[in-house]
């Protein structure tokens, strides 16, 4: 099984997402946060779950959907997977993940 490690860009994205949802339905927020966090953990079994967005010299960043978010992840080797960011599904992720 791999290891999951959340940057800390990825960890700040996550904290966004749930202060937006929090403005207008705080029961919302916390069961979207807690579902994109289980949704990653199932990288840990199976790290190729998302489709590939791009290959890098350390490794290929996938994308994972879940509802209108994408988790942004770099497969680093088969023991550890970095979350890139976890972005809402209208935003340009080319611009966001340079």
């Amino acid at each position: 099984m791999a290891e999951i490690n959340w940057t800390t860009e990825a960890e700040r994205w996550l904290r966004d997402i749930y202060d937006y949802i929090m403005h207008d339905k705080p029961d919302a927020a916390a069961n979207v946060v807690s579902g994109i966090y289980a949704k990653a953990q199932l990288l840990r079994s199976f790290p190729e779950l998302g489709y590939l967005y791009r290959k890098e010299s350390d490794g290929d960043i996938r994308i994972l959907l879940y509802g209108h978010y994408r988790i942004a992840y770099l497969i680093k080797s088969p023991k550890r997977i970095d979350i890139l960011g976890v972005f809402h599904g209208s935003l340009d992720i080319d611009r966001l993940l340079l």
